[in-house]
């Protein structure tokens, strides 16, 4: 017997006789990831701390539909920060969570994606330990992983490539992280994601050609990733910077660098109206 669409009682009906779910405790601060955007990668354990909360402090990446989830008495406090926009300094934000959680308060800190891939998370994990406040850390889908699936992107896939680098494509002071072998990660990875990429893609696409990599590379830039406004732009290492400013694309984007960018083709399991632009770069508006 086929279900009915309209039946959803089954929806979120979710028992684990023989587990039992952590306590939020008192003074104590949860670091949780919420995923790259799309509020059904929630883990459990998250949902569960966001049942469990007093205050939540979340960040600019959260999806407003995850903070529906919070008790109705739950604090709620804005922390977000955001590239080339006024946004909290990350000293205050440790401050707070060692504040709230002095005053008894069981803080949930919610960060997009993992809180500890490029997401500040063990800097502020650092600051409870010195201020004594215990802590749990609860991982979320990374954008770099979670985000390429929705764009039917393996991160690794076996006869491409038996490793992936995630980088990020800008330092604590806003430029081009300096500090990287370019030429090394030219050489030796086959596969490379970045995050924060956009406003030094043509410097980076140069650096990376200039070790090794060839023009026609295979690049896709997911824009929004996993959200129902997700947008995927499908280029190459030589025209990838280009292709980003006719296109119009904004921040939050990831941008991924390898041949499994070509399994797409067959992978996108979204099924968007796909069509080539006159640049011979392809772009597709999905809907997640």
């Amino acid at each position: 017997m086929e279900n009915s669409v309209d039946d959803e009682s089954h929806l979120l009906d979710i028992s684990f006789p023989d587990f039992t779910w952590p306590v939020f405790e008192a003074g104590w601060v949860w670091l949780a990831g919420a995923g790259p955007g799309d509020p059904g990668l929630l883990s459990l354990h998250a949902l569960n701390g966001l049942q469990q909360a007093d205050t939540i402090v979340y960040d600019a990446l959260v999806d407003e539909r995850i903070l529906k989830l919070a008790s109705t008495d739950a604090e709620i406090i804005y922390a977000g920060k955001r590239g080339g926009k006024p946004s909290p300094k990350q000293t205050d934000i440790s401050v707070k969570l060692v504040e709230l959680a002095q005053k008894g308060r069981r803080v949930l800190r919610l960060k997009g994606g993992d809180p500890f891939v490029f997401g500040r998370g063990g800097e502020e994990a650092l600051s409870l330990v010195n201020a004594g406040v215990p802590f749990r850390i609860i991982p979320g889908i990374t954008a770099g992983v979670g985000g390429l699936a929705y764009a039917g992107i393996p991160s690794t896939h076996r006869g491409i490539n038996q490793a992936v680098t995630f980088l990020t494509g800008h330092d604590q002071n806003g430029v081009a992280p300096d500090e990287l072998d370019w030429d090394a990660l030219a050489k030796g990875s086959p596969v490379i994601v970045m995050y924060m990429a956009m406003k030094h893609i043509a410097l980076i696409t140069q650096k990376l050609m200039k070790g090794g990599r060839a023009a026609q590379e295979p690049v896709a830039v997911i824009s929004n990733a996993t959200l129902n406004d997700q947008q995927v732009l499908e280029t190459t290492l030589g025209t990838c910077a280009d292709d980003i400013a006719r296109s119009g694309f904004k921040p939050p984007a990831i941008v991924v660098v390898g041949k499994v960018v070509s399994l797409r083709e067959q992978l996108n399991w979204l099924q968007p109206a796909l069509y080539e632009s006159p640049d011979h770069s392809h772009m597709s508006e999905e809907t997640a």
